[in-house]
């Protein structure tokens, strides 16, 4: 398998990982202001997952454009 497929599995797995943060964070906030205390802690983990998947997919196209 090449690098490229080992990036773009990579990318997709951070797709649902950042679907499944994101699911959280809503979930949480139709729950306020019951668990107001789990805010930013969600929020950093939703942010951090976000941020690996931005650094990946330009990662991404980045070997795209070197390959084609």
């Amino acid at each position: 398998m090449s690098k490229l497929d080992d990036m773009g599995k990579k990318v997709r797995k951070l797709q649902l990982r950042a679907a499944v943060a994101k699911m959280k964070l809503r979930d949480l906030a139709e729950n306020l202001p019951g668990k107001w205390t789990e805010i930013e802690e969600v929020a950093e983990e939703t942010s951090a997952v976000f941020a690996e998947l931005d650094g990946a997919k330009r990662e991404l196209a980045t070997m795209k454009k070197l390959r084609g």
